[in-house]
Parts: C-alpha cells; sequence; structure tokens
C-alpha cells in the first residue's frame, strides 16, 4: 500500500526487549466470572477474536515467507485467494475433494456429536481422521489451531447444510453463493462496525478507498496482512468459557484435558454456547450470572500464554510477539510514523507510545516504547503502532477501544476493498441483495444470526 516509504529497521535486541515489554506476566488467579476483569473491552465481545481469525484464514496463506531472513515482498505468494470467498470451508470443492462432502455432493460431513450447550441441538464436530491425535478433515487445516476456531469452522459447515435444506432443487453452486453472501453481509455490517467502528466503514463506503488501489486483480498487502490484521492478538483472553457445564479453560495449557489447543479431538462435551462469545439479545443461562464474556482491549499487551506457544503453534520461537515484530523487519515494512504522515495523520509523539496494559491500574507506570530500546525514536514497527494507537482511547477501565485512524483505516480499505474488486461479490453481482430473514435478529443479520441458521440445520 505504502511503496515508496522506506523500510524501518532496528536490531533484533532492540524487538526481543520490546516483545518481552509486551508481553504479560502470567495470571495465576484469573478474575472471577462475576466480576469485572480491568482488561475487558467492553465494545467487543470475545467471538470476535475467533471470527478474525477464521477471516484471516479465508484469505491469507504464505507457508514460505521467513523469519531468520528478509524477504522480497514483491516475489510472496498468497497461497489463499484475496477474496471473502469460504475456500477455507469448501477447499477444492466436491468434485476434487469428494471425502469432504456426502454422497450427493451437497452436503459437508459432520464427525461425532457435541454436547453441553443448550443453545442448539444435534451439534456435530468437524469430521476427522481415525488415528490420533484425529485432525480434522477440512479446507483449511488451520482452522482446527484451538477448540474455538474449530467450532466456528464447523458453524459454516452446518449453515451450508441448512440453506442446502431450505433451498431445495438448488446446485451446489447456488447454495455455495447464498452462503457467501450471508458471510460477506456479516464482515460488512457487524465485523467491520465492531472492529473499526460504523463511521468508519461509512466514511469508506461513501468516500472511496484512498489507499488500497489494486490495478488489475486483487492483492493482499503487508501493512495489512504482517501488521494491522494482526491486531487479534492483543483481543485473546487467557481462559474462556465454552459452555455452563464445564469449567473455564486456559487457552494453551500442559495438560490438554483443561487446555483449548487444537489439532486434536476434543472431548465431546465441549460444545460451544455462543452465546457466551455474541450478542444473541439473549443471556446465556436466567439462572446463572455468567455473561458475553468480552475480548480483552486492544492495546500493546499480550496475555503471557502468547508468549509461550505450544510447539504445535509456535515451533521453535513460542513467542509471538517476537515472531509479529521479526516478520514486520523481515518484510520491510516502514515505521508507523511514516504510514501515519502519509495517510495525512498526525503521528503520535513517542512519550505517549506506551507499552502494557490498558488499565487504570497499569497506565500511570507503562513505559514509553523509547524507554524500552532509545533506537525506537520517531520510528515504531507498524504492528507495534496500531496496537499503541488503538491504545489512546483509553480513559477508564470501561472506555471501549476500537482500532484507531491508521489501523483502522487499513483494515477496513483491504477488507472492503476486496469485496469492492470481486466480480462475484454480493456488493459487485447483487447490491440489493438481503440476507434471509429468519435469521435477522432484531432487524439485524450478523455472526449471531449466521449461527442461528447453522442451528437450524438437521445434520442429516
Amino acid at each position: 500500500m505504502f511503496r515508496t516509504l522506506p523500510k524501518a529497521t532496528w536490531t533484533e535486541e532492540a524487538l526481543k526487549k520490546l516483545a518481552a515489554a509486551m508481553s504479560a506476566d502470567p495470571e495465576p488467579n484469573p478474575t472471577p466470572e462475576t466480576e469485572t476483569d480491568d482488561e475487558e473491552n467492553t465494545g467487543i465481545s470475545a467471538g470476535y477474536t475467533y471470527l478474525g481469525q477464521f477471516i484471516d484464514h479465508d484469505i491469507t496463506f504464505d507457508p514460505n515467507s521467513s523469519l531468520q531472513k528478509d524477504n522480497d515482498v514483491n516475489s510472496l505468494v498468497d497461497f489463499r485467494t484475496p477474496r471473502l470467498d469460504l475456500d477455507n470451508v469448501y477447499g477444492r470443492g466436491p468434485d476434487d475433494q469428494p471425502y469432504m462432502y456426502d454422497d450427493t455432493g451437497m452436503k459437508f460431513l459432520l464427525g461425532r456429536p457435541l454436547t453441553g450447550s443448550d443453545l442448539a441441538h444435534n451439534v456435530k464436530d468437524l469430521q476427522r481422521i481415525t488415528s490420533e491425535p484425529k485432525r480434522a478433515i477440512i479446507g483449511d487445516p488451520r482452522n482446527d489451531e484451538n477448540v474455538i476456531v474449530s467450532q466456528l469452522q464447523g458453524v459454516f459447515l452446518r449453515f451450508h447444510n441448512y440453506l442446502v435444506e431450505v433451498m431445495p432443487g438448488s446446485s451446489f453452486s447456488e447454495v455455495q453463493r447464498e452462503v457467501r453472501f450471508h458471510y460477506q453481509w456479516a464482515v460488512l455490517h457487524d465485523f467491520l462496525p465492531t472492529i473499526i467502528g460504523q463511521g468508519m466503514v461509512d466514511n469508506i463506503l461513501s468516500t472511496g478507498l484512498k489507499f488500497y488501489k489494486p490495478r488489475k486483480e486483487a492483492y493482499m498487502p503487508v501493512e495489512f496482512s504482517v501488521a494491522a490484521y494482526r491486531f487479534g492478538h492483543s483481543m485473546v483472553r487467557p481462559i474462556y468459557r465454552l459452555n455452563q457445564t464445564i469449567p473455564r479453560f486456559a487457552i494453551f495449557s500442559d495438560n490438554p484435558a483443561n487446555s483449548l489447543t487444537g489439532f486434536r479431538e476434543f472431548p465431546s462435551n465441549w460444545s460451544i454456547d455462543w452465546r457466551l462469545y455474541f450478542n444473541f439479545d439473549s443471556n446465556p443461562n436466567p439462572h446463572s450470572p455468567q455473561r458475553i464474556q468480552p475480548a480483552y482491549k486492544i492495546d500493546t499487551s499480550l496475555v503471557n500464554p502468547l508468549a509461550n506457544l505450544p510447539a504445535s503453534i509456535g515451533g521453535t520461537m513460542p513467542s509471538l510477539p517476537l515472531r509479529n515484530l521479526l516478520r514486520g523487519l523481515r518484510m520491510g515494512l516502514p515505521s508507523g510514523q511514516d504510514v501515519a504522515c502519509k495517510m495525512g495523520v498526525p503521528p503520535i509523539a513517542d512519550k505517549d507510545l506506551k507499552v502494557g496494559k490498558a488499565t487504570e491500574g497499569d497506565t500511570p507506570k507503562n513505559k514509553s516504547i523509547v524507554d524500552i530500546d532509545p533506537s525506537f525514536k520517531g520510528k515504531a514497527p507498524l504492528w507495534y503502532y496500531i496496537l499503541a494507537e488503538a491504545q489512546q482511547q483509553f480513559k477508564k477501565n470501561n472506555t471501549p477501544i476500537r482500532l484507531g485512524e491508521v489501523g483502522g483505516r487499513i483494515v477496513g480499505e483491504v477488507l472492503i476493498g476486496l469485496l469492492l474488486h470481486d466480480s462475484h461479490s454480493y456488493l459487485s453481482q447483487a447490491p440489493c441483495w438481503q440476507p434471509r430473514p429468519e435469521l435477522l435478529i432484531k432487524g439485524k443479520f450478523g455472526i449471531a444470526g449466521l449461527i442461528g441458521g447453522a442451528g437450524r440445520s438437521k445434520f442429516s
């Protein structure tokens, strides 16, 4: 997006110090569910963290770039189509991957029954191989990375099956088109307003794309994939409740019996009650104090488990903050300040670029980035800068925090641009298209309505 801007450079030692400062201490005693956690973001519920991960797997996949050497961004290949087309769900389709579909080639095959949630009956797991650790047989293996995104993948499979049932006589491609349109609508009208604000969405739609300007085909800019869209890492909670019948679990743990790590068959009573993750305008259980779990705030602090990723995810570099910072360096990204200036946004002063949690208790003692290392003076890593920009919104613990002007504009323009430059999107093919009326919640359709549709399937 900003090809003329110079590459920002730092020593790896400076980036290691910043990564360490961005890694929160372990939380041995999690906040009780009946109490407010100061790190929670009152404006974004926990499900959007994993919806964002799901979207990322739909539009990006780069197995070739390296953290150990500089990469030529012009030679990198995105092995995902840069379109919101659900190829992470459909794979190569029933003709080329028939083992994902039933004998008719119309419906997805599903796995064993899952229990524990009363939101929908007859919920099923993903289809899995029979040998341990029983990995999922799906269009994108990354969507089995953790228990939450795994079950979100299952939601989309069951939503497709539901539309097959209510669109008798339709072809596979016709059903697929309808699924994609509902998904694209949810991204544009639910996910983006939640993450970047409705005002930014409206501005981009009304004034057009200012910085994301594909010449012919849509493309995936590194400022988005390597920096701006990694905002979700700061939203991860260290512990989650899946449903009302089992205890809360850590996102990562050495004990698989109480860990949400994926690439395996998890216990069958771990069915997710999605009312704990998205707003369905109903309490998950009127006899329980449980509530919708908020995401953590978009700020410059990542929960400790992300600094110690399990080997199945982190490999030989377990620190996610360090991985992100090194990737930005190897990809030759410009600094956050240079990008802000290019966009006509006044850059944030070094003294206001803080490192740490956006809470009333931590804010007064958070160090500035130049206190971490003076080499960051005037040139902060773009990924860090976008998180720090969002953190400028903090006033009190209950302050909602979304992406700021730089981060929000990059994320918004790319996702909206992908729709505008896709000749098969609903904005291009059917701009007057509307979601199915039975899926609306209080007159609106979003991810909660899509989950509700999945719950209507007969699972046959």
